[in-house]
């Protein structure tokens, strides 16, 4: 089978298990109860009889294989202490494709990817929905000093044992509740909250769980651990369920989806921008007409701004009259653009409004 995930890098080699087994399965025992009649069908018609839940832990169950090593950095975000949202935000962009942001974003384009195929739609909705439930295990988005707690060593129920693997599985063993119990006594959220949720985007996810990590740094676990964390749990896991549900139902609404993101669609080599499809040349002021569709524009670059994990190159018009932004990431940041008459070709998206072309390969780019 060709996988579209075949180009990351393996960026770990800790074996980690967000939420344990049930606490992924009650993610995607939750998001069922929130899809619209549209998005249940869509999944059926992906995965048969299994449910977002029986799929929910299949991309640690495969991690070991040959073919899916190199997707073990998808699973979390390590990242220096102490950050601001701001640097934080500005780092977990900076690590590239190959962290659960950037693998969360890729699963999501190639689900509404017109060249995908349905092998390859299934392989991406069941990292999907394991990624946004290990988006929403605090320790999976930590500290990079210690391995997102894993060598911070604590005892828990008489045991010895990591702050990492406490909050993976070890709380909620000591609840002791089926999967079934589990969604039903998490799945609590109010309709103000089901709604606020799911507007927030997926980077105020991972802020989310590294504020709570921040903190359970410098909590002892004592006594009293498991009554003043369990219901962090239960809220990390309803908030995971409910955003996938989101998800899904924006995905199968029926419209092209928006990407409201800076990290690549697809693989940044000749290959992807093939696999995307033929190109059709178009003039840049109807660049917003033809949103998740790859084309070919020529134009002037007007002005360019460096921040820092891409370069931003304004199009047709100098900012912010620009009808598009090219956004130079990786070894293209090397391209001299400033002033010159340049050909690009790529996937056009929308990002907060505003039509973009990513390029992560030297060959998009003519001069």
């Amino acid at each position: 089978m060709k996988r579209i995930y075949t180009f990351a890098l393996l960026i770990g080699t800790i074996i980690l298990t967000s939420w344990g087994f049930k606490g992924h399965q009650a993610v995607g025992t939750i998001a069922e109860n929130h899809l619209t009649p549209q998005a249940k069908a869509a999944v059926k018609e992906l995965l048969g009889n299994q449910s977002l839940a029986d799929v929910a832990t299949w991309a640690d169950e495969v991690r070991e294989e040959p073919a899916f090593k190199s997707t073990e950095g998808w699973h979390f975000v390590n990242v220096p202490s102490g950050l601001t949202e701001a640097a934080f935000s500005a780092e977990v962009k900076a690590q590239g494709e190959n962290n659960v942001y950037g693998a969360m974003q890729k699963a999501r384009i190639v689900l509404t990817h017109p060249k995908s195929s349905r092998e390859q739609k299934i392989e991406a909705l069941k990292f999907l929905v394991h990624f946004v439930g290990d988006a929403h295990q605090p320790m999976h988005i930590s500290h990079k000093e210690d391995k997102g707690g894993n060598t911070i060593q604590v005892r828990f129920d008489n045991a010895g044992t990591n702050l990492h693997t406490l909050w993976d599985s070890k709380l909620l063993d000591h609840q002791g509740l089926s999967v079934v119990e589990m969604s039903q006594q998490y799945d609590k959220a109010t309709p103000d909250q089901i709604k606020a949720w799911q507007q927030d985007q997926p980077m105020t996810w991972l802020w989310e769980s590294y504020v709570i990590s921040s903190k359970l740094y410098t909590e002892p676990v004592d006594a009293q651990y498991y009554q003043n964390h369990i219901g962090i749990v239960q809220m990390r896991i309803d908030q995971a369920g409910i955003r996938l549900a989101g998800i899904l139902n924006d995905i199968y609404s029926g419209k092209v989806y928006a990407s409201t993101h800076e990290a690549p669609l697809l693989p940044g080599d000749t290959k992807a921008v093939a696999a995307m499809g033929p190109a059709k040349v178009i003039d840049i002021k109807e660049a917003a007409s033809h949103l998740n569709e790859t084309v070919t524009i020529t134009a002037k670059v007007y002005g360019t701004k460096d921040v820092g994990s891409m370069i931003l190159v304004n199009v047709g018009a100098p900012y912010p009259d620009s009808p598009l932004t090219v956004v130079l990431r990786g070894d293209t940041k090397s391209l001299a653009v400033d002033g010159k008459t340049i050909t690009v070709t790529g996937q056009v998206i929308d990002y907060k409004g505003k039509p973009e072309i990513i390029v992560t390969d030297k060959n998009q780019v003519k001069f």
